[in-house]
């Protein structure tokens, strides 16, 4: 009899822990009053990503995408799924990201549909991923991923100043979201796997911006700069496109801000990087809307047909919130960033009723030149075909939730 009644407790171990362990990997989309319901009382980075998980099993079909695809802009939403998790430590979050990383790197560390030989900058995005995947796992096709990616940035073109192309079919052209899409990643590996030999390059690619972006008269900086001059969009004189796009402005600033993370303070160009980090953050609160938000074309908030734009909004908070967090910025703009998160809320953010939650007001993507040509002028970017929950925007609602600790 004794020998059943210590099976029996064993037995009765084991469905408990199984137990406790089903309930940690279980998302908390559940509402105890309401079955399948999102919980109101989640805070606003959790209920962004649970309406994500719901919208799109699998993360590669957000923005109505056909097919999976190795892109910076799923990338970017699940690099805030990244931080989600380690605030969380939630491991649904984790394993949504990680099935998207594993349906594309093999055991060799292949990345499949990637071609280094295309160039194109915006392929590097997602690599950041990979950091935290290959040190949680040791699985060596992580390390071998990033290396490749890592290859390309060796081969990848550059300007005659040493800027890195946006992308080959784009010659001699740097633009600003091209920063987010490389600087952070270049940074950590380099600190990681070259002992920082690389880190003055990568300072190089904001000095450049720094240079030739910016317009002297508002402080604010165009969206691209061609240095050669050549193509159709430039300005003759000093090659930059003619407008200013809030959200070219928030992938340079969020580029900032992250850079820093990795970036050694001892090293000489630190300083500089947060100095440029002041400047930006300085003239782009000048140009914050009284209410809140910031404005689709920055500096234009009076012209016919701009509008107040989501995406930016919430990619200026991250970076305000954050600077302020890592003693970068001064804590006076705290203000401006929880202003701007609490109108998003109010007027931007609409709930179904099982607690699905949705980002309004979110502009198309921009690129310039290419075939219809795109002339990069201030009507070009006004004419937007806003969506709700579009990658650009629901991805900087959840880091600016994040870094609001909202």
């Amino acid at each position: 009899m004794a020998i059943y009644k210590w099976i029996y407790c064993c037995l009765a171990l084991l469905i408990s822990v199984n137990n406790e362990t089903m309930a940690q990997n279980q998302s908390p989309t559940i509402d105890s009053k309401k079955s399948n319901t999102i919980a109101s009382t989640l805070k606003w980075s959790e209920r962004m990503a649970l309406s994500i998980m719901k919208r799109h099993p699998k993360i590669w079909q957000i923005d109505n995408n056909e097919k999976p695809k190795w892109d910076y802009k799923i990338g970017f939403v699940l690099s805030a799924f990244e931080k989600l998790y380690q605030k969380s430590h939630n491991q649904v979050y984790q394993n949504y990201s990680k099935e998207y990383i594993d349906s594309f790197i093999d055991s060799s560390g292949t990345i499949a549909n990637y071609n280094s030989k295309e160039y194109n900058i915006d392929l590097i995005e997602p690599g950041k991923l990979l950091f935290n995947i290959y040190k949680e796992t040791k699985e060596i096709r992580y390390l071998k991923a990033l290396t490749l990616l890592r290859n390309q940035l060796k081969e990848h073109p550059r300007t005659a100043s040493g800027g890195f192309w946006h992308k080959q079919i784009y010659p001699n052209q740097m633009w600003l979201d091209g920063l987010y899409m490389q600087t952070p990643f270049y940074t950590r590996y380099t600190v990681t796997y070259e002992k920082g030999e690389n880190l003055n390059d990568i300072a190089l690619q904001f000095q450049l911006v720094q240079t030739h972006f910016i317009d002297p008269k508002t402080g604010l900086f165009y969206h691209a700069w061609d240095e050669s001059k050549q193509i159709a969009w430039s300005n003759p004189v000093t090659g930059t496109s003619p407008t200013v796009w809030s959200r070219a402005i928030g992938w340079y600033a969020m580029a900032l801000v992250d850079v820093l993370d990795y970036f050694p303070k001892k090293h000489p160009k630190h300083k500089e990087l947060v100095g440029n980090l002041n400047q930006l953050i300085k003239g782009v609160i000048e140009y914050q809307n009284p209410s809140g938000l910031w404005f689709q074309v920055t500096d234009k908030a009076n012209e016919t047909g701009n509008f107040l734009e989501t995406s930016s909004t919430c990619m200026f908070i991250y970076t305000i919130a954050k600077g302020i967090k890592k003693g970068y910025l001064p804590s006076k703009y705290k203000v401006n960033a929880t202003k701007a998160f609490d109108e998003i809320i109010k007027k931007y953010c609409k709930v179904d009723d099982d607690g699905e939650l949705h980002l309004t007001q979110i502009c198309s993507n921009f690129g310039l030149g290419g075939i219809p040509f795109r002339d990069g002028s201030y009507q070009f970017y006004t004419k937007s075909n806003n969506k709700n929950d579009s990658s650009a925007g629901v991805g900087a609602f959840m880091l600016s939730a994040l870094e609001l600790n909202k």
